[in-house]
């Protein structure tokens, strides 16, 4: 239906025309209220963001200590205990590199400890400098801590002041960005104009 007609008739029914498929050829476009169309379309963004997992992530070095892999187990626990999704990467640095099969260990290792807690979603996979591994959390009636103790629960991850952390740190990232751009266009402008300063 060409344009033209689609808009009169649109108006004749005291609706609107509203495209809802731009990318397509021929573009797709509805006859519909668009306020309530507006309004189910940030019903639904909504509802989709509610239901997707946060995915969180843990680290470790292969000559990471005992009570230090403990701890990163503990809070990778935690995470698992809340329904989150864990990325669990190990990342080789310098003569570490010629030792690729010890991280390999390490991470089959961590795999073993938590999988009381979650299942493995992507198996420990050598990429480039890291190992890296994908866990999902079991039911919570099927979960079962290892390496922390209900006695102690003032030790649990506060994950309200944990995300706040997170996004501060973006936060601060997206800061420093914007000053090295800001930067980068100062000393374009100085070359351009030939300004030393």
């Amino acid at each position: 239906m060409q344009t033209r007609l689609a808009l009169e008739k649109a108006k004749a029914l005291g609706l609107d025309l509203v495209e809802v498929a731009p990318n397509v050829r021929p573009p797709v476009c509805r006859i519909v209220d668009y306020g309530k169309w507006k309004y189910e379309q940030a019903k639904l963004k909504k509802e989709s963001t509610r239901t997707r997992q946060k995915e969180k992530e843990v680290k470790f070095r292969v000559r990471i200590e005992p009570h230090d892999y403990e701890i990163k187990l503990r809070r990778a626990e935690d995470f698992l205990a809340h329904g989150n999704k864990l990325r669990l990467q190990l990342q080789f640095r310098g003569r570490e590199n010629a030792f690729k099969q010890l991280g390999v260990e390490l991470m089959q290792k961590v795999k073993e400890d938590l999988s009381a807690m979650g299942n493995c979603d992507l198996e420990p996979k050598l990429s480039g400098r890291s190992v890296l591994m994908m866990m999902s959390p079991l039911p919570p009636e099927q979960q079962v801590r290892k390496f922390r103790r209900d006695d102690h629960p003032q030790d649990e991850v506060d994950l309200d002041a944990h995300e706040a952390a997170e996004a501060a740190e973006a936060e601060a990232e997206a800061k420093l960005d914007a000053a090295e751009e800001a930067d980068e266009t100062v000393t374009e402008k100085n070359l351009d104009t030939g300004d030393k300063s």
